[in-house]
């Protein structure tokens, strides 16, 4: 299908370095766990063609926050159950976490069950993660992507971290900082390229049903930061973090542990 990316995994070559910061977790019988609201696609087609969650982009943060001591809640953008890209499970992209997770009784169930994403929401968690997954191209923008327009908003606003990772960052094109301006102008931002859209096989598909993010982020403002393809390439821009393709989803959940100060 022309939604799936190739069944391959390039060398992993990561453009972000993680510091000793790790070596000092802070401990959890001292304070309280921060919040994470790890955010997921509800689209299961986009053009008559099936999509979803990209389940890696999911499943490496969920358990990479977890295990940092952070308190994740699964979200969606209409409730209920996730659903998951076929292609997300072939191949090497089917990951060690991923198969994990869908043997994880609690985890699944919470992928089946997960809360509607309301911007209400923004004041009860600490940082925002929108997974990826080309589901996201029909459900993160426009009117379906109101509530989540608004959480982005009010998180970024508040100087909480804000994280999304290879199609999470369409949830990014709509929303604007306090001044009125895009959220992405005058930062350093990453997603899937137009590049590995043309190797997927989905340039035709995304460009019939939805827009390509490389293009949006440039047109307003943003430093677009293009590693090689299907290799692992993070941006931090303050409390903003972006990832490039489901190879940068383990680094960007590490970046938001340290953002976070765990």
């Amino acid at each position: 299908l022309p939604h799936h990316k190739p069944l391959r995994r390039p060398r992993i070559r990561s453009h972000f370095h993680t510091t000793s910061r790790f070596a000092s977790l802070r401990s959890a019988a001292t304070m309280p766990a921060k919040k994470v609201l790890l955010v997921s696609t509800s689209a299961s087609f986009m053009g008559g063609n099936p999509t979803g969650l990209w389940l890696a982009e999911l499943a490496e943060p969920y358990y990479i926050l977890k295990e940092a001591g952070l308190e994740v809640t699964l979200a969606s953008i209409a409730g209920g159950a996730v659903p998951i890209d076929a292609g997300s499970c072939k191949g090497d992209f089917f990951t060690v976490e991923a198969k994990r997770f869908m043997h994880d009784a609690d985890a699944i169930g919470a992928l089946g069950h997960t809360a509607r994403l309301v911007a209400s929401m923004a004041e009860d968690f600490d940082c925002l993660y929108l997974a990826g997954g080309h589901g996201c191209c029909v459900d993160f923008v426009g009117e379906p992507g109101a509530e989540l327009k608004a959480c982005v908003e009010k998180m970024y606003a508040a100087g909480k971290v804000v994280a999304a990772d290879c199609h999470g960052p369409m949830g990014l094109i709509e929303p604007t900082k306090p001044d009125g301006t895009p959220l992405v102008a005058g930062l350093e931002v990453c997603a899937f390229t137009n590049t590995e859209e043309a190797q997927a096989g989905a340039t035709d598909w995304v460009k019939a049903n939805s827009v390509f993010m490389e293009d949006e982020f440039k047109a307003k403002g943003g430093t677009f930061k293009e590693a090689d393809p299907w290799t692992s390439n993070v941006c931090v821009a303050g409390n903003l973090i972006t990832a490039q393709n489901p190879q940068s989803a383990t680094a960007c959940a590490q970046a938001v542990v340290a953002a976070m100060n765990f």
